[in-house]
């Protein structure tokens, strides 16, 4: 469930790109301040650059620029591991004070220890990593106990009044039932909601194994919603959920959720790099977009499903016409 001031912000800001005219209009800022990490989960392909390339860090400055040059009302910042930059309180900062909304993702391994840096605001939220119950995410993590630590990081931060959402990444080989059953416990922990996504062959990831096809993915999908719970609460698009189970068909808007790093604005999107550029202009004009997705038959493309390209293909189709918007209505209705 996204709160009501942050679902308005994000309708009044479409429908004004949309009134615009823009097409290429970014929603979420994929905003990496560091590489490095303190997991080392094999399905990852942030962590396996040198360690010159891993201790550099985008300043708090440099954060905030990005942000402003981009404009989109959204924050993302993944990594690597955000609490291992000593200066994440004070990005955080400069980010609620520009009123954006920032989801930042974490581990949460360090959550408790860095929790009094923050303070609780409808503009932040912590984004816990969790791919599923004990032995699932303990396995996706290549480490043990990580998942206890986790639910007390996030007990911890739901007790003190920060927004929690947990963010969650299925590969092939993901059991229904067992991840149905992680949607309870989640749902016991007074999350705000889970957000989901198919994985993704990161080129540099060492598991090359167990990234989901597209078909497998809606096959996998399809049985996890096979009579969905009402308690379930999703902090992301109904309809992005509906197409995850093959329900609509969207193309890949890579400009929608565009990526800043150390190494500038990545082309063309969080998952593929294949080269930087110095401005979100740039980003924009130069990059040939009818290269990727899909129906360019770029064959990295084929595969994907992941939330960073499609979610926001899905925000726009409800902001796109009556029909988009009813789909939306009853996606959510249905749940």
């Amino acid at each position: 469930m996204v709160p009501i001031s942050q679902a308005w912000t994000v309708a009044s800001y479409v429908l004004s790109q949309k009134l615009k005219g823009n097409k290429y209009y970014p929603l979420v800022l994929m905003l990496e301040p560091l590489f490095r990490c303190n997991l080392a989960c094999a399905g990852c392909g942030k962590i396996q650059y040198p360690d010159h390339i891993l201790n550099k860090r985008l300043t708090p400055e440099q954060c905030w620029a990005a942000a402003d040059e981009c404009g989109a009302p959204m924050v993302s910042i993944p990594g690597g591991e955000p609490l291992i930059h000593n200066e994440i309180d004070k990005i955080v900062e400069g980010l609620v004070e520009r009123k954006k909304y920032i989801y930042l993702c974490t581990n949460a391994l360090l959550l408790k220890k860095k929790i009094d840096l923050f303070k609780p605001s409808k503009y932040l939220t912590f984004s816990v990593h969790m791919d599923g119950g004990k032995e699932d995410h303990d396995e996706a993590v290549c480490r043990d106990g990580v998942y206890e630590v986790a639910v007390e990081g996030i007990k911890e931060a739901v007790k003190r009044g920060f927004r929690v959402t947990t963010n969650t990444t299925l590969f092939d080989g993901a059991n229904p039932e067992r991840v149905r059953k992680f949607f309870d416990e989640m749902m016991k922990l007074n999350v705000e909601g889970m957000m989901l996504s198919p994985g993704y062959s990161y080129q540099k990831a060492p598991d090359q194994e167990h990234f989901l096809k597209r078909e497998k993915t809606k096959e996998l999908f399809h049985e996890i919603f096979k009579d969905r719970k009402k308690s379930w609460k999703f902090n992301q698009s109904p309809l992005f959920l509906e197409f995850l189970q093959g329900k609509l068909h969207y193309e890949c808007t890579p400009w929608g959720n565009p990526t800043y790093n150390i190494f500038g604005w990545q082309k063309p999107c969080y998952l593929l790099q294949e080269g930087y550029v110095r401005t979100f202009k740039e980003l924009i004009e130069l990059t040939k977009w009818e290269d990727y997705g899909q129906k360019s038959g770029n064959e990295k493309c084929a595969d994907c499903m992941v939330h960073c390209g499609f979610e926001a293909s899905s925000v726009d189709d409800t902001f796109s016409s009556l029909a988009g918007f009813g789909r939306t209505v009853r996606a959510t209705l249905g749940a």
